[in-house]
Order: C-alpha cells, then structure tokens, then sequence
C-alpha cells in the first residue's frame, strides 16, 4: 500500500536531535545509547530507510522554530530573527538530501503527478528518493508578513499559524485567544500565495478565527478527537464537522497522550495504558462517523515528534508498521476504496484541488 504521512518533523530530527536520516534505525538508535537530553534517545522510529520500507514515498515535512518571550517558559528562540534562522538551517537540510539524491521536493501539480507516478511504477523503493511537501509548524518565525513569499519561493505550501502556547500570529495548544490584525495580515497572504492552512494546534479561539477570515483551502495535518481524549489538543466534534465542511483531510497522530485518556508524561507505558495501533483506528471510526464516509481522514502520524517508542503505539517498532494500518481498517468494515483513500488518496485529492 503506498501511504502518505502528512506530518514528520524531519529537519527537526536531523538538527537539533543530530540524527543522520540516510542511516539505518538501529545505526542511529545504537549511537544514541547512553545519552539523556531528550527523553527518546535511542528510541527512534524513523529514518528514510524505513520510510522507503514501509512505501511511505510522500510526506508533509516541517520546519519548526518557536519563538518565546521573556515570560514564556517553553523552549524556544528569543528573537523571531534567530528562529527565522533556525528554520532556515531547516531548509538547508532539506535541500542537501535533494543533492544527494534522498529526497525530492514536490510543490505544484506537476511534481506531485510526476512523483506519485515514479514511486508507483512497480520498481524497488530501495533506492527511491522521499517526496516532501514542506510546511512551517508555528509562524513564530515568519519575521514580518513579507517572510511568507520568500518562504513560498523556496517551496513553503503549508503554514500552522500556531504551536504550543502563545504564538506571535496565533495562539496554540495550552493557551487561549484570538489572532489579532497580525494572524488576520497573515492568513490574507497565505491565501494570496495559496499556501494551506494547516488548523493543527490552533487553540479554540484562534481556530474559529482562523476559519472565518481564511478563504483557502484547510487542513489539518495531525489532529485527534476531543470525544474520545479530552483536551484541548483535540478537536471537538463541532471542529471536526467544520473542517469536514471546507473539504478538509484530517491526519491521525500516533502520539500516544493523543491516543488515550490519562496519559502521564514520562510514567504511563504503551503497553499499560493499552495505546495500539487499533486505538488509531478508533479516533479515525470517529471522524469517519461524523462525516458519514472516509473521505476526510488521512495518516499524519508526527512520529518522531520529540518522542519514540516510549510513547507511541507498542505494535509499532519503526514507521513502516504504518503498513499494518489497512489490515485493521478492513477489520473494521472499510472497502478497499476507503482504505485507499485513508492511506493515501485523500490526501492526493486534496492536493489536486489545492495546486489545480
């Protein structure tokens, strides 16, 4: 099955994690051993090898680099300049895999088709290079609005207005708010550039905002569902039924406080808590019920996404298990068409759309 992930943190992972990508996973898990500055080292899950194993040949790769005011506890950059930089080291990583022949950049319809024809004609992935849509998680880093087009001109095609806590456009996870004539200056140059409006981590406030004053087209590359975990990191059915209204392809997350209620950072276990891969299956039941078909689900695992095995599904060693996936979606009554739509065709759908 080819399978399109729609959120991997991977310039994160090879900068700031300094993971060589292009290595095998038990390379870069084995160097990691010993050491404690992150509380997933030596629990990786995905490297490019295992992407092309598991015929995962398109992703939506981000570029992440918060930035933190004085009173802001989270981690992050002091000036929106530095976290401009950070994210254009980001880019320089990315394009260094497209020399080298790992990756390959896709950013219109052409590429797209060119892309998804070449990885699909039947010869061995082994050596095959990644697509990678890329995308801005938070737009801390966007210094001024005129950012944006030389963003795009390097091939931004998705924004995240927000990430965890107050943002400078938006506000996000954990905190509440509105976006302001800066989020509204934002979104109008993101519609003008016809960049995607990526609602995740939106806080409630600023999503409902964000909806009202973006025109373009919206999607939400690794969401969960409030009904069955409730926080404010998932969406609530009253989103979910809004997002569905402006066609929009939501990603299930394989984060695991995501998956299960009661979560406990750094106690709770996948296996105690329970947290497999059927779990993933339940929150995308979920959305499909609520939309009355599969037409707005997609993968979006964030594996990788500052955690690994420690907290992620316990049948999951590396993300080409995401191959397990459509077995336990037919179990569950899908067709064929639906299981391919969920892996990969909802998400080529809305592209087509987006990029005609």
């Amino acid at each position: 099955m080819f399978i399109i992930d729609a959120h991997l943190d991977l310039s994160m992972n090879a900068l700031e994690w300094n993971r060589d990508l292009t290595r095998p996973l038990d390379e870069i898990n084995r160097r990691e051993e010993g050491l404690s500055d992150k509380p997933d080292r030596a629990k990786a899950v995905v490297s490019l090898p295992e992407l092309r194993k598991g015929n995962i040949g398109l992703v939506v790769a981000t570029q992440i680099g918060r930035y933190v005011a004085p009173d802001n506890p989270l981690p992050g950059w002091h000036s929106p300049a530095q976290a401009w930089a950070q994210t254009q080291g980001q880019v320089a990583w990315y394009k260094a895999m497209e020399d080298a022949g790992e990756m390959v950049q896709v950013n219109d319809l052409q590429s797209l088709e060119k892309h998804v024809e070449f990885w699909n004609n039947g010869q061995s992935t082994e050596n095959k290079p990644i697509g990678y849509i890329l995308s801005l998680e938070g737009a801390d880093s966007i210094i001024t609005v005129q950012h944006l087009e030389r963003a795009y001109n390097y091939g931004l095609r998705a924004v995240g207005p927000a990430h965890y806590g107050p943002g400078r456009y938006a506000q996000g996870t954990d905190a509440t708010g509105y976006m302001g004539p800066k989020g509204h200056a934002l979104l109008k140059e993101m519609e003008r550039l016809n960049i995607i409006l990526d609602a995740t981590h939106l806080c409630d406030d600023s999503f409902w905002e964000a909806l009202d004053h973006f025109n373009g087209h919206v999607w939400a590359s690794h969401n969960n569902c409030r009904a069955l975990v409730n926080h404010n990191r998932q969406y609530s059915d009253d989103m979910i039924k809004a997002l569905i209204s402006r066609g929009a392809v939501i990603g299930a997350a394989l984060d695991a406080w995501m998956m299960v209620p009661g979560w406990v950072r750094g106690q709770s276990t996948p296996k105690g808590m329970n947290c497999n891969l059927e779990v993933m299956v339940d929150h995308i039941d979920h959305i499909c019920q609520i939309a009355g078909n599969a037409l707005h689900v997609g993968m979006g695992s964030d594996l990788d996404g500052a955690f690994g095995r420690e907290q992620c599904p316990y049948d999951l060693e590396t993300i080409a298990d995401l191959q397990k996936v459509p077995s336990l979606l037919k179990k569950r009554g899908y067709t064929d068409a639906d299981i391919d739509n969920m892996m990969h065709g909802n998400w080529l759908r809305f592209l087509r759309k987006a990029w005609a």
